[in-house]
C-alpha cells in the first residue's frame, strides 16, 4: 500500500483521513460540509489499514474496544463465580476439597469442584482471560498513541481551508474591521490564559493541554503493570497466603520457608472485656456472646535451621527472636509477616485411661494418649496391655458406621484391644466420650476415661508479597492517567488571514464551553468577532 502525498507537500501513511501536516482532507470533496472527526486526528490506524496476514488479523481483533470491553465482562463474571463458595485455600484442612465441597454444599458443591471452580483464580484458562486483558490494551494503544502522536507533533501552523471551516468552532471577520494592535492583544490574552503560540507566515497556532491527550493511554500502562503484578501472584515464591495453627509448646515449619525457618507458639494470651468495669460499653456484646476479647496475641520464637539435615534427624536450630504477635502486630521477617488471625482455646490435646477389672475395680495401669500422635500399642506391664485397633479423631455415625469428620480430636473415639494375661486372645471395646460399646457385652476388663490435658491453639497467616510494590505502582501511575484526562483538556484555537478575512476556527477534545469562554476573553477588546459554534447551529436549524 502506497503513501499518500498531500498538495502541502507532506507525504501522509496509507489510510490517511486529514493530512498530518496542514489538515487537508484526503480522499473526499475539500467543500464537505460535515465536521470532521478530530478523535484521533484524522490519522492512519494499523488496524483501519492492514487486514491481510495472520498478525493483521490478531491485530485488528485485539484493538477492538468492542473487544476488550466483553474482555472485561467475561473476566468479572468468571471472577464472580470464585465467589459462590470459598476457594480450596479457605477451606479447612479437614478433608480432601472433592470430599469438603460435596460434604457442605451438596450437589452443587460437588459440580463446583468438577467445573475447576475450587481453585479459578489460579486455573489457565482465567490466567489466559487476564493476559488477554493486557495484550488488548498493550494494541489498543499502540494502534491509537502511535499515529495520534505523530499528527499532532506534525501539525503545521497555517492549516488547510477545508480543515478550519468544518471544525466545531468557526467564524470569519473583514479584515478592515480588525485594529493594527488586535493580533498584539490577542496574543498577549491567550499567554495570560497559558497558552503557547506558534506563527508562519502571519497565522497563530495557541495550544495547551496537549499532555491531557495521553490520559487515557496513562490509564492503559497503569492497567497493564497492575495485571503484571496480579499474575505474578501464581509464580512460586511471589506471593504466600497460608495459615499456620500452632499450639502452645509446639515447633512448627513455616509454610513456603523451605524448611529454612521454625516457629514456637511459647505461650498464647486472651484478654476480655470485664463485665462489671466495661458495662457500658459492651454489656450488650458481653451478654450476647458470653466474652468479648479485648486482645489475643502468641508469644512466640522464630528459630532458624542451621545446615544441612538428612530424612528424620531433627535439624539445629538457631533462635532468630521472640516476638509478641498480636492483631495487626505482625511478626517480620525478610518478606513475610506472620499475623495473628484467630485462636482455639482448650483444644483436647492428650487423654488418660485406666485399665481395670469391671467386677473388682482393680486397676492394672494408666496410658495416656497423645491424640495428634497416638502409639500402636501401650504396654502397661505384667501382661498387661492395650492396642489401639482404630482411632477417630472426630468421631461421627454415618450410615451405622463409626467415621471422621477432620483430623482434629474435637470428639476422638478408639476401638481399643485389651490383652491380660485372663484374656490373652484380647478383648474389644469402643469407646468415646461418654461412651463404651462392647461387641459381646460380656469383657472382663474395661478403659475408664482418667482425665484430659488441653492446650490453646493459635492461628497465624503467613503471608509474603512481592508483587505489592507492582500492583501499587499501577495503580498510581492509573491514577494519574484518570486526573491527567479528567481534570485538563487539549485546546487548539487557529488564525488565518486570507483573502481579506481572518479565520478563526478552534478544537478541543472536551468542554466546550470553556474553550468558548476563553475564546471570548482572548477576543475581548479586538474588532475580530466571536466564531460560532457550527453544531449548535445545525441543532437549531
Amino acid at each position: 500500500m502506497n503513501d499518500v502525498k498531500c498538495d502541502c507537500g507532506h507525504v501522509n501513511p496509507h489510510g490517511t483521513v486529514l493530512c498530518e501536516s496542514c489538515g487537508k482532507v484526503l480522499g473526499e470533496q475539500e467543500n464537505g460540509k460535515a465536521l470532521l472527526d478530530m478523535r484521533y486526528e484524522g490519522s492512519a490506524r494499523r488496524s483501519q489499514t492492514y487486514n491481510k496476514t495472520i498478525i493483521d488479523k490478531i491485530w485488528n481483533f485485539f484493538s477492538s474496544v468492542k473487544v476488550g470491553v466483553w474482555l472485561i465482562v467475561i473476566t468479572l463474571s468468571a471472577s464472580s463465580l470464585g465467589t459462590i463458595f470459598p476457594q480450596e485455600m479457605y477451606i479447612p484442612p479437614v478433608m480432601p476439597a472433592s470430599e469438603y465441597y460435596q460434604d457442605q454444599y451438596g450437589w452443587m458443591g460437588n459440580l463446583y469442584y468438577q467445573l475447576g471452580f475450587h481453585n479459578l483464580y489460579s486455573s489457565w484458562w482465567y490466567l489466559i482471560l487476564i493476559a488477554s486483558i493486557g495484550v488488548s490494551l498493550v494494541i489498543c494503544s499502540l494502534d491509537r498513541v502511535i499515529p495520534l502522536y505523530r499528527a499532532l507533533k506534525k501539525q503545521r501552523v497555517s492549516r488547510h481551508e477545508s480543515y478550519l471551516k468544518r471544525q466545531r468552532i468557526f467564524g470569519m471577520t473583514d479584515t478592515n474591521e480588525i485594529g493594527e494592535n488586535d493580533f498584539d492583544r490577542i496574543k498577549q490574552n491567550l499567554k495570560a490564559r497559558r497558552y503557547k503560540l506558534r506563527e508562519e507566515n502571519g497565522d497563530i497556532l495557541a495550544e495547551k493541554g496537549r499532555f491531557s491527550r495521553w490520559g487515557p493511554y496513562v490509564n492503559h500502562v497503569g492497567l497493564i503493570i497492575f495485571l503484571i503484578g496480579a499474575m505474578l501472584r501464581f509464580v512460586p515464591g511471589m506471593y504466600v497466603d497460608e495459615t499456620l495453627w500452632v499450639r502452645e509448646g509446639e515447633t512448627k515449619v513455616i509454610p513456603e520457608t523451605d524448611g529454612q525457618y521454625y516457629l514456637t507458639n511459647d505461650q498464647f494470651i486472651l484478654e476480655v472485656y470485664d463485665k462489671d468495669k466495661d458495662k457500658e460499653v459492651f454489656e450488650e456484646a458481653i451478654e450476647r456472646s458470653g466474652m468479648v476479647a479485648k486482645n489475643f496475641q502468641s508469644n512466640v520464637s522464630l528459630y532458624k535451621k542451621q545446615g544441612d539435615t538428612v530424612a528424620g534427624e531433627e535439624p539445629e536450630l538457631k533462635k532468630v527472636k521472640d516476638y509478641e504477635i498480636r492483631v495487626n502486630d505482625p511478626l517480620k521477617f525478610e518478606n513475610f509477616a506472620l499475623y495473628q488471625v484467630e485462636y482455639k482455646l482448650n483444644e483436647l490435646n492428650k487423654m488418660s485411661f485406666i485399665l481395670e477389672n469391671k467386677e473388682s475395680k482393680e486397676a492394672f495401669g494408666n496410658l495416656t494418649i497423645d491424640l495428634y500422635d497416638p502409639e500402636n500399642v501401650y504396654d502397661l506391664g505384667n501382661g498387661y496391655s492395650v492396642e489401639i485397633v482404630q482411632y477417630y479423631p472426630d468421631y461421627e455415625i454415618s450410615d451405622g458406621e463409626p467415621i471422621t469428620k477432620s483430623k482434629i480430636p474435637n470428639n476422638p473415639a478408639f476401638v481399643f484391644k485389651m490383652v491380660t494375661p485372663d484374656t490373652p486372645e484380647g478383648e474389644v471395646s469402643f469407646v468415646a466420650i461418654r461412651k463404651t460399646i462392647e461387641p459381646s457385652n460380656d469383657n472382663q476388663y474395661k478403659m475408664t476415661f482418667n482425665g484430659v490435658e488441653t492446650k490453646n491453639v493459635s492461628a497465624l497467616t503467613v503471608r509474603k508479597d512481592l508483587t505489592l510494590w507492582i500492583i501499587s505502582l499501577g495503580g498510581a501511575i492509573f491514577m494519574i492517567g484518570v486526573v491527567q484526562g479528567a481534570y485538563w483538556n487539549h485546546r487548539r484555537i487557529w488564525f488565518r488571514q486570507m483573502d481579506g478575512k481572518v479565520w478563526v476556527a478552534a478544537h478541543t477534545n472536551k468542554n466546550w464551553f470553556g474553550l468558548k469562554k476563553e475564546i471570548t476573553t482572548a477576543l475581548k477588546g479586538t474588532g475580530i468577532q466571536e466564531p460560532g459554534d457550527q453544531l449548535q447551529n445545525e441543532k437549531e436549524v
